[in-house]
């Protein structure tokens, strides 16, 4: 009677076991430097190095400073754009692409989706600095590749103009990183039933016309997902920013986002000194937006598709 009464314990001893070291990991890494991140923007650091308990101050300071709120301001709105065209330029290819791999009669697919995801493995630094190199008005490659099709004035310094640089370095990641949605939707599609498929061929629809009425619909809380992937992903952006323009994100902040101003913040950077108090303010704030992000997509848009579904 005792042997039966614990095969039916609701309490498995194993799940504990394995979860256990993924519990420690993610705490030590992630939980606890979050904590302490919050804990941080509550105090202001004094010249000696001591930390003193300050309340809200630090985040009345970013909102009603004119330098830092012009930063802040700054930094958030370019970031907002920057997450806008992976949105409406990387999303959109990706389930494109997707969709041309799930096509039935295409050879090579392995090899297409392959060469499309490589980009993705490399380097963001690698990437920052082919991409100079390719850009560059003076030694780049562009001017020569863009004379193969007319344009005899070659390419505008698109690194260096305020106009261009947050629009190019966008493309750039969405060049990237267009393999992972990709991936992800293709093998969401790999999951919708064939029979449905061909069951509306039969009827006398074709495949295009099967993936816009059929695949699509069904497929739609994975592109979901992929939306508040990419929200989170870009509001964490830092490194190919900082790889291509330094941690002053020029020219003249065009291409500063919440990642980059986070970091010269909390470190410093050349003849500006390192504030921790603040850094973590601009941390927490980031958090915040982050945390923002992902409970709109929780609690309006995921319901709405389980609704949908059911």
């Amino acid at each position: 009677m005792a042997s039966q009464s614990n095969k039916g314990s609701p309490f498995k001893t194993h799940l504990f076991v394995f979860l256990l070291p993924a519990v420690l990991i993610y705490s030590a890494f992630m939980i606890v430097p979050l904590i302490d991140t919050l804990r941080l923007s509550f105090y202001s650091i004094e010249t000696d190095g001591t930390a003193s308990f300050t309340g809200w101050s630090n985040y009345v300071t970013i909102f009603t400073d004119e330098r830092w709120s012009a930063d802040f301001v700054n930094a958030l709105k370019n970031n907002f754009l920057f997450f806008l065209i992976h949105m409406l330029v990387q999303n959109p290819i990706g389930i494109f692409l997707a969709a041309l791999l799930s096509l039935p009669r295409l050879k090579l697919k392995n090899t297409y989706r392959t060469l499309i995801f490589m980009p993705t493995m490399l380097s963001v630094v690698i990437i920052g600095f082919i991409w100079q190199l390719i850009l560059s008005p003076i030694w780049g490659v562009g001017d020569t590749l863009v004379g193969f099709i007319g344009i005899s004035d070659g390419l505008p310094p698109l690194l260096g103009e305020e106009s261009t640089t947050l629009l190019t370095l966008s493309l750039i990641s969405v060049w990237q990183f267009v393999g992972i949605p990709m991936m992800l939707i293709y093998a969401a599609l790999l999951n919708v039933p064939d029979d449905l498929v061909d069951a509306a061929i039969v009827d006398g629809a074709n495949q295009w016309t099967a993936f816009w009425r059929i695949k699509l619909p069904l497929i739609l809380p994975t592109v979901a997902m992929v939306s508040v992937l990419t929200f989170v992903a870009n509001f964490n952006a830092f490194d190919l920013i900082y790889a291509v323009k330094g941690a002053l994100a020029g020219p003249n902040f065009s291409s500063d986002i919440m990642g980059t101003l986070f970091y010269r913040t909390f470190f410093g950077f050349q003849l500006q000194p390192g504030n921790p108090s603040m850094g973590a303010t601009v941390a927490s704030l980031m958090f915040l937006v982050i945390l923002c992000g992902v409970m709109i997509y929780l609690y309006a848009i995921q319901r709405r598709l389980r609704r949908y579904q059911l």
